[in-house]
Protein backbone atom coordinates (compact mmCIF):
# COMPACT_ATOMS: atom_id res chain seq x y z
CA UNK A 1 0.00 0.00 0.00
CA UNK A 2 0.97 3.56 -0.77
CA UNK A 3 0.63 5.49 2.61
CA UNK A 4 1.66 8.61 3.50
CA UNK A 5 2.48 10.20 6.98
CA UNK A 6 1.26 14.03 7.87
CA UNK A 7 3.81 15.47 10.50
CA UNK A 8 7.20 14.39 10.72
CA UNK A 9 7.94 14.97 14.15
CA UNK A 10 8.51 12.99 17.40
CA UNK A 11 5.62 10.98 16.20
CA UNK A 12 5.58 10.83 12.39
CA UNK A 13 8.80 10.58 11.44
CA UNK A 14 10.06 6.98 13.22
CA UNK A 15 6.08 5.79 11.86
CA UNK A 16 7.06 6.53 8.66
CA UNK A 17 10.52 4.81 9.15
CA UNK A 18 9.29 1.40 10.08
CA UNK A 19 6.12 1.69 7.35
CA UNK A 20 9.04 2.34 4.92
CA UNK A 21 10.36 -0.87 5.23
CA UNK A 22 7.15 -2.32 4.23
CA UNK A 23 5.32 0.12 2.34
CA UNK A 24 5.79 2.57 -0.38
CA UNK A 25 5.73 6.00 1.47
CA UNK A 26 5.23 9.65 1.43
CA UNK A 27 6.78 11.65 4.37
CA UNK A 28 4.28 15.15 4.14
CA UNK A 29 5.30 18.13 6.43
CA UNK A 30 4.43 21.98 5.72
CA UNK A 31 7.44 23.07 7.43
CA UNK A 32 9.75 23.31 4.48
CA UNK A 33 12.86 23.74 7.07
CA UNK A 34 12.00 20.33 8.31
CA UNK A 35 11.74 18.54 5.02
CA UNK A 36 15.02 19.91 3.50
CA UNK A 37 16.43 18.98 6.73
CA UNK A 38 15.23 15.59 6.35
CA UNK A 39 16.15 15.22 2.92
CA UNK A 40 19.27 16.28 4.12
CA UNK A 41 19.59 12.90 6.06
CA UNK A 42 19.30 15.15 9.96
CA UNK A 43 16.47 14.69 12.07
CA UNK A 44 16.98 17.65 15.10
CA UNK A 45 14.59 15.58 17.37
CA UNK A 46 17.20 12.68 17.48
CA UNK A 47 14.72 10.24 17.32
CA UNK A 48 15.80 9.03 13.86
CA UNK A 49 19.57 8.51 12.48
CA UNK A 50 21.24 9.73 9.87
CA UNK A 51 22.03 6.50 9.04
CA UNK A 52 18.51 4.92 9.54
CA UNK A 53 17.58 8.40 6.96
CA UNK A 54 20.15 7.18 4.59
CA UNK A 55 18.69 3.93 3.93
CA UNK A 56 15.04 4.59 3.99
CA UNK A 57 13.28 5.31 1.09
CA UNK A 58 10.45 8.01 2.10
CA UNK A 59 9.24 10.14 -0.11
CA UNK A 60 9.74 13.63 1.88
CA UNK A 61 7.76 16.59 0.06
CA UNK A 62 5.83 20.11 1.78
CA UNK A 63 4.05 19.73 -1.45
CA UNK A 64 -0.01 18.71 -0.78
CA UNK A 65 -0.24 17.09 -4.73
CA UNK A 66 1.73 14.76 -3.92
CA UNK A 67 -0.92 12.91 -1.30
CA UNK A 68 -2.45 12.09 -4.37
CA UNK A 69 -0.43 8.82 -4.58
CA UNK A 70 -1.32 7.45 -1.26
CA UNK A 71 -4.43 5.18 -0.56
CA UNK A 72 -3.86 4.86 3.87
CA UNK A 73 -3.20 8.86 5.56
CA UNK A 74 -2.08 8.97 8.97
CA UNK A 75 -2.13 12.05 10.39
CA UNK A 76 0.36 12.77 13.62
CA UNK A 77 0.12 16.34 13.77
CA UNK A 78 0.38 18.35 17.16
CA UNK A 79 -2.57 18.99 19.32
CA UNK A 80 -1.39 21.30 21.75
CA UNK A 81 -3.23 23.13 24.68
CA UNK A 82 -4.24 27.29 24.25
CA UNK A 83 -2.97 29.89 27.05
CA UNK A 84 -6.40 28.70 28.68
CA UNK A 85 -5.62 24.82 29.09
CA UNK A 86 -8.41 24.58 26.21
CA UNK A 87 -7.52 21.94 23.60
CA UNK A 88 -6.26 23.66 19.88
CA UNK A 89 -7.04 21.25 17.09
CA UNK A 90 -5.76 24.16 14.80
CA UNK A 91 -2.87 21.76 13.43
CA UNK A 92 -5.73 18.64 13.24
CA UNK A 93 -7.75 20.23 11.27
CA UNK A 94 -5.57 22.15 8.52
CA UNK A 95 -3.92 18.72 7.91
CA UNK A 96 -7.81 17.12 7.37
CA UNK A 97 -8.41 19.90 5.15
CA UNK A 98 -5.48 18.88 3.54
CA UNK A 99 -5.67 15.52 3.27
CA UNK A 100 -9.27 15.88 2.06
CA UNK A 101 -8.54 17.82 -1.07
CA UNK A 102 -6.46 14.47 -2.00
CA UNK A 103 -8.59 11.09 -0.88
CA UNK A 104 -10.51 9.15 -3.44
CA UNK A 105 -12.70 6.78 -2.84
CA UNK A 106 -11.34 3.68 -0.87
CA UNK A 107 -8.91 5.48 1.26
CA UNK A 108 -8.33 5.27 4.56
CA UNK A 109 -7.95 8.19 7.02
CA UNK A 110 -5.87 7.53 10.36
CA UNK A 111 -5.68 9.52 13.19
CA UNK A 112 -2.50 9.37 15.93
CA UNK A 113 -2.74 12.70 17.28
CA UNK A 114 -4.48 12.95 20.89
CA UNK A 115 -7.57 13.99 20.91
CA UNK A 116 -10.69 13.62 23.14
CA UNK A 117 -13.23 10.46 22.42
CA UNK A 118 -15.18 11.41 19.37
CA UNK A 119 -13.40 14.04 17.75
CA UNK A 120 -12.31 11.54 14.57
CA UNK A 121 -15.56 10.78 14.32
CA UNK A 122 -17.40 13.33 14.73
CA UNK A 123 -15.63 16.91 13.79
CA UNK A 124 -12.55 15.26 11.73
CA UNK A 125 -14.81 13.06 9.38
CA UNK A 126 -16.92 15.99 8.31
CA UNK A 127 -14.40 18.19 7.36
CA UNK A 128 -13.01 15.25 5.09
CA UNK A 129 -16.49 15.39 3.33
CA UNK A 130 -16.46 18.84 3.28
CA UNK A 131 -12.97 19.06 1.50
CA UNK A 132 -13.60 15.85 -0.40
CA UNK A 133 -16.97 15.65 -1.58
CA UNK A 134 -17.12 12.25 -0.50
CA UNK A 135 -19.45 10.31 1.95
CA UNK A 136 -17.59 9.24 5.02
CA UNK A 137 -17.96 5.40 5.87
CA UNK A 138 -18.91 4.71 2.54
CA UNK A 139 -16.43 6.30 0.13
CA UNK A 140 -13.87 6.46 2.51
CA UNK A 141 -12.88 5.67 5.94
CA UNK A 142 -11.73 5.94 9.32
CA UNK A 143 -9.48 4.65 11.93
CA UNK A 144 -7.64 5.70 14.65
CA UNK A 145 -4.49 3.96 16.57
CA UNK A 146 -3.23 6.48 19.78
CA UNK A 147 0.65 7.13 19.32
CA UNK A 148 2.56 6.00 22.54
CA UNK A 149 5.89 7.98 21.42
CA UNK A 150 8.22 8.08 24.50
CA UNK A 151 11.16 10.83 23.25
CA UNK A 152 14.44 9.81 24.35
CA UNK A 153 13.36 6.03 25.41
CA UNK A 154 15.41 3.81 22.97
CA UNK A 155 13.36 0.80 24.56
CA UNK A 156 9.69 1.19 23.74
CA UNK A 157 10.09 2.19 20.41
CA UNK A 158 7.03 2.26 17.65
CA UNK A 159 8.88 -1.27 16.36
CA UNK A 160 8.34 -2.74 19.90
CA UNK A 161 5.16 -1.31 21.60
CA UNK A 162 1.74 -2.97 21.60
CA UNK A 163 -0.14 -0.73 19.17
CA UNK A 164 -4.04 0.04 19.68
CA UNK A 165 -5.80 -0.02 16.94
CA UNK A 166 -9.63 0.97 15.62
CA UNK A 167 -11.71 1.57 12.80
CA UNK A 168 -15.14 2.61 11.63
CA UNK A 169 -16.62 -1.17 10.63
CA UNK A 170 -14.47 -4.30 11.50
CA UNK A 171 -13.16 -4.39 8.05
CA UNK A 172 -11.13 -1.09 8.59
CA UNK A 173 -10.12 -2.70 11.85
CA UNK A 174 -8.67 -5.27 10.45
CA UNK A 175 -7.13 -3.25 7.31
CA UNK A 176 -5.33 -1.12 10.17
CA UNK A 177 -4.29 -4.43 11.75
CA UNK A 178 -2.84 -5.52 9.36
CA UNK A 179 -0.52 -2.19 8.35
CA UNK A 180 0.22 -2.15 12.09
CA UNK A 181 1.18 -5.91 12.62
CA UNK A 182 4.23 -5.50 10.00
CA UNK A 183 6.03 -2.89 12.01
CA UNK A 184 5.71 -4.04 15.19
CA UNK A 185 6.68 -7.14 17.25
CA UNK A 186 4.70 -6.10 20.64
CA UNK A 187 1.52 -7.30 19.12
CA UNK A 188 -1.63 -5.60 18.47
CA UNK A 189 -4.62 -4.89 20.41
CA UNK A 190 -7.80 -4.18 18.25
CA UNK A 191 -10.65 -1.53 20.33
CA UNK A 192 -13.98 -2.49 19.87
CA UNK A 193 -14.65 1.39 18.71
CA UNK A 194 -12.58 4.63 17.70
CA UNK A 195 -14.08 6.43 20.63
CA UNK A 196 -12.52 3.43 22.95
CA UNK A 197 -9.02 4.02 21.45
CA UNK A 198 -9.38 7.62 21.72
CA UNK A 199 -10.21 7.72 25.35
CA UNK A 200 -7.63 4.57 25.96
CA UNK A 201 -4.99 7.20 24.59
CA UNK A 202 -6.57 10.21 26.86
CA UNK A 203 -6.25 8.74 30.24
CA UNK A 204 -2.88 6.59 29.88
CA UNK A 205 -1.22 10.13 29.96
CA UNK A 206 -3.92 10.68 32.40
CA UNK A 207 -3.21 8.11 34.80
CA UNK A 208 0.42 9.06 35.18
CA UNK A 209 0.05 12.82 35.42
CA UNK A 210 -1.81 11.65 38.85
CA UNK A 211 0.39 9.15 39.98
CA UNK A 212 3.25 12.19 39.46
CA UNK A 213 0.71 14.79 41.20
CA UNK A 214 0.46 12.62 44.38
CA UNK A 215 4.71 12.41 44.46
CA UNK A 216 5.08 15.72 44.06
CA UNK A 217 2.47 16.76 46.55
CA UNK A 218 4.03 13.84 48.72
CA UNK A 219 7.46 15.92 48.09
CA UNK A 220 6.01 19.05 49.64
CA UNK A 221 4.70 17.65 52.39
CA UNK A 222 8.20 15.81 53.39
CA UNK A 223 10.03 19.73 53.13
CA UNK A 224 7.98 20.69 55.93
CA UNK A 225 8.76 17.34 57.67
CA UNK A 226 12.66 18.06 56.68
CA UNK A 227 13.00 14.98 55.54
CA UNK A 228 14.31 13.44 51.84
CA UNK A 229 11.36 12.66 49.69
CA UNK A 230 13.96 10.34 47.84
CA UNK A 231 14.27 8.79 51.08
CA UNK A 232 10.95 8.13 51.55
CA UNK A 233 10.45 6.71 48.06
CA UNK A 234 13.53 4.07 48.71
CA UNK A 235 11.45 2.67 51.63
CA UNK A 236 8.12 2.55 50.45
CA UNK A 237 9.22 1.29 46.86
CA UNK A 238 10.27 -2.21 49.18
CA UNK A 239 6.49 -2.57 49.40
CA UNK A 240 5.83 -5.33 46.58
CA UNK A 241 2.57 -2.91 44.86
CA UNK A 242 3.97 0.52 45.30
CA UNK A 243 3.87 2.33 42.47
CA UNK A 244 7.42 3.96 41.69
CA UNK A 245 6.68 7.00 40.54
CA UNK A 246 9.71 10.12 41.36
CA UNK A 247 8.79 13.77 42.15
CA UNK A 248 9.90 16.74 39.45
CA UNK A 249 8.46 18.88 36.39
CA UNK A 250 5.91 17.38 34.42
CA UNK A 251 6.25 18.68 30.78
CA UNK A 252 6.17 17.84 26.97
CA UNK A 253 3.70 17.35 24.23
CA UNK A 254 1.76 14.40 26.70
CA UNK A 255 1.51 14.17 30.24
CA UNK A 256 1.02 17.39 31.12
CA UNK A 257 -1.30 18.50 28.04
CA UNK A 258 -3.53 14.99 27.41
CA UNK A 259 -5.34 15.60 30.95
CA UNK A 260 -6.58 18.65 29.41
CA UNK A 261 -8.19 16.92 26.53
CA UNK A 262 -10.08 14.23 29.00
CA UNK A 263 -11.12 17.13 31.16
CA UNK A 264 -12.62 18.83 28.07
CA UNK A 265 -14.47 15.96 27.34
CA UNK A 266 -16.25 15.07 30.85
CA UNK A 267 -17.22 18.62 31.05
CA UNK A 268 -18.98 18.47 27.94
CA UNK A 269 -20.59 15.92 29.39
CA UNK A 270 -21.27 17.46 32.40
CA UNK A 271 -19.55 16.32 34.55
CA UNK A 272 -16.52 17.81 36.58
CA UNK A 273 -13.34 16.09 36.36
CA UNK A 274 -12.02 16.89 39.83
CA UNK A 275 -9.24 14.49 40.43
CA UNK A 276 -7.49 15.13 36.97
CA UNK A 277 -7.67 18.44 36.82
CA UNK A 278 -6.23 18.03 40.69
CA UNK A 279 -3.95 16.56 39.56
CA UNK A 280 -2.79 18.87 36.29
CA UNK A 281 -3.14 21.85 38.87
CA UNK A 282 -0.74 20.11 41.70
CA UNK A 283 2.05 19.31 38.38
CA UNK A 284 1.60 23.22 36.95
CA UNK A 285 2.37 24.38 40.09
CA UNK A 286 5.43 22.88 40.62
CA UNK A 287 7.80 25.33 38.34
CA UNK A 288 6.60 28.40 40.78
CA UNK A 289 6.96 26.14 43.93
CA UNK A 290 10.61 25.38 43.51
CA UNK A 291 11.41 28.22 42.52
CA UNK A 292 10.21 30.00 45.86
CA UNK A 293 11.38 27.39 47.98
CA UNK A 294 14.81 28.35 46.11
CA UNK A 295 14.34 31.80 46.51
CA UNK A 296 13.56 31.37 50.17
CA UNK A 297 17.14 29.82 50.77
CA UNK A 298 18.73 32.63 49.09
CA UNK A 299 19.74 36.35 49.85
CA UNK A 300 18.47 38.89 47.73
CA UNK A 301 19.47 39.90 44.19
CA UNK A 302 21.62 36.48 44.01
CA UNK A 303 22.98 35.02 40.52
CA UNK A 304 21.76 31.32 39.86
CA UNK A 305 22.93 28.80 37.29
CA UNK A 306 19.62 26.29 36.07
CA UNK A 307 20.88 23.36 34.39
CA UNK A 308 18.74 21.86 32.18
CA UNK A 309 15.55 23.09 30.01
CA UNK A 310 14.14 20.58 27.77
CA UNK A 311 10.95 19.05 29.18
CA UNK A 312 13.11 15.93 30.21
CA UNK A 313 16.24 14.36 29.58
CA UNK A 314 18.76 13.72 27.25
CA UNK A 315 15.86 15.11 24.96
CA UNK A 316 16.10 18.56 22.93
CA UNK A 317 12.91 18.78 23.38
CA UNK A 318 11.54 22.34 24.93
CA UNK A 319 7.67 21.98 24.16
CA UNK A 320 5.93 23.02 26.98
CA UNK A 321 9.21 23.06 29.55
CA UNK A 322 7.97 23.99 32.76
CA UNK A 323 11.75 24.75 33.70
CA UNK A 324 10.86 28.30 32.38
CA UNK A 325 8.26 28.72 35.48
CA UNK A 326 11.08 28.40 37.67
CA UNK A 327 13.36 31.25 35.16
CA UNK A 328 10.35 33.29 35.12
CA UNK A 329 9.65 32.96 38.79
CA UNK A 330 13.35 34.12 39.87
CA UNK A 331 13.85 36.67 37.58
CA UNK A 332 10.59 38.17 39.02
CA UNK A 333 12.30 37.96 42.70
CA UNK A 334 15.28 39.99 41.02
CA UNK A 335 17.63 37.21 40.98
CA UNK A 336 19.93 37.15 38.08
CA UNK A 337 19.21 33.46 36.31
CA UNK A 338 21.61 31.81 33.91
CA UNK A 339 20.14 28.72 32.00
CA UNK A 340 22.76 25.67 30.80
CA UNK A 341 21.79 22.92 28.60
CA UNK A 342 23.77 20.49 26.28
CA UNK A 343 20.64 19.59 24.13
CA UNK A 344 18.31 22.04 23.31
CA UNK A 345 18.37 24.70 20.69
CA UNK A 346 19.62 27.92 21.40
CA UNK A 347 17.60 29.31 18.77
CA UNK A 348 14.27 27.30 19.52
CA UNK A 349 14.85 29.14 22.97
CA UNK A 350 15.41 32.16 21.97
CA UNK A 351 12.28 31.70 19.67
CA UNK A 352 9.53 30.65 22.09
CA UNK A 353 10.49 32.07 25.68
CA UNK A 354 13.40 34.34 24.66
CA UNK A 355 16.01 32.73 26.85
CA UNK A 356 19.57 32.51 25.55
CA UNK A 357 20.61 28.92 26.50
CA UNK A 358 24.73 28.72 27.75
CA UNK A 359 26.29 25.26 25.87
CA UNK A 360 29.32 25.52 28.36
CA UNK A 361 30.01 25.33 31.64
CA UNK A 362 32.74 27.75 32.19
CA UNK A 363 32.09 31.07 33.79
CA UNK A 364 34.56 33.83 35.12
CA UNK A 365 32.50 34.20 38.71
CA UNK A 366 30.91 31.74 41.10
CA UNK A 367 27.02 31.15 41.70
CA UNK A 368 25.20 31.55 44.87
CA UNK A 369 23.08 28.94 43.85
CA UNK A 370 22.95 26.01 41.30
CA UNK A 371 19.70 24.69 40.34
CA UNK A 372 19.57 20.95 38.04
CA UNK A 373 16.43 20.96 36.87
CA UNK A 374 16.68 18.05 34.25
CA UNK A 375 18.38 15.40 35.06
CA UNK A 376 20.60 14.76 31.37
CA UNK A 377 23.08 12.30 31.33
CA UNK A 378 25.96 14.72 31.64
CA UNK A 379 24.57 16.27 34.60
CA UNK A 380 25.05 13.05 36.64
CA UNK A 381 28.70 12.98 35.43
CA UNK A 382 29.42 16.22 37.37
CA UNK A 383 31.43 15.75 39.84
CA UNK A 384 32.22 17.23 43.30
CA UNK A 385 35.06 19.54 42.16
CA UNK A 386 33.24 20.94 39.35
CA UNK A 387 30.45 21.52 41.15
CA UNK A 388 32.37 23.68 43.85
CA UNK A 389 33.90 25.53 41.67
CA UNK A 390 30.61 26.92 40.20
CA UNK A 391 29.53 27.85 43.94
CA UNK A 392 30.65 30.32 46.04
CA UNK A 393 31.67 28.78 49.45
CA UNK A 394 28.39 29.36 50.92
CA UNK A 395 26.29 28.38 47.77
CA UNK A 396 23.47 26.54 47.37
CA UNK A 397 23.25 23.29 45.59
CA UNK A 398 19.62 22.67 44.34
CA UNK A 399 19.12 18.89 42.77
CA UNK A 400 15.51 18.92 41.99
CA UNK A 401 15.86 15.30 40.67
CA UNK A 402 18.52 14.01 43.63
CA UNK A 403 21.13 12.80 40.91
CA UNK A 404 23.49 14.41 43.47
CA UNK A 405 21.93 12.46 46.69
CA UNK A 406 25.12 10.68 47.53
CA UNK A 407 28.02 13.01 46.23
CA UNK A 408 30.21 14.55 48.84
CA UNK A 409 30.67 18.12 48.95
CA UNK A 410 32.59 20.79 51.41
CA UNK A 411 30.46 21.57 54.53
CA UNK A 412 30.39 25.16 53.82
CA UNK A 413 27.49 24.21 50.97
CA UNK A 414 23.85 24.44 51.56
CA UNK A 415 21.73 21.97 50.03
CA UNK A 416 18.00 21.62 48.57
CA UNK A 417 15.88 18.71 46.89
CA UNK A 418 12.43 17.96 46.44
Amino acid sequence: MKIAIIGLGYVGLPLALALSKSNEVIGFDINVRRIDELKRKSDRTGEVSSKELSISKISFTSTPDDLSFAEIFIITVPTPVDKNNDPDLTALYSATQTVGRHIEKGSVVIYESTVWPGVTEEICGPILEESSNLKCGKDFFLGYSPERINPGDSEHTVDRITKVVSGQNSEVAQTISEIYSRITSGGIHIAPNIKTAEAAKAIENAQRDINIAFINEIAQICQKLEISTFDVLEAAKTKWNFLDFQPGLVGGHCIGVDPYYLAHCARKLGHEPAVVLTGRQVNDSMGTYIANQISDNLKAKSKILILGFTFKEDVPDIRNSQVIDIVFRLRESKHTVIVHDPYACNEEAQSIYDITLEKTLTFQSKFDCVLCCVSHSDYRKINSTTLEDLLKEDGLLGDVKGIWRNLSLKDSIRRWAL
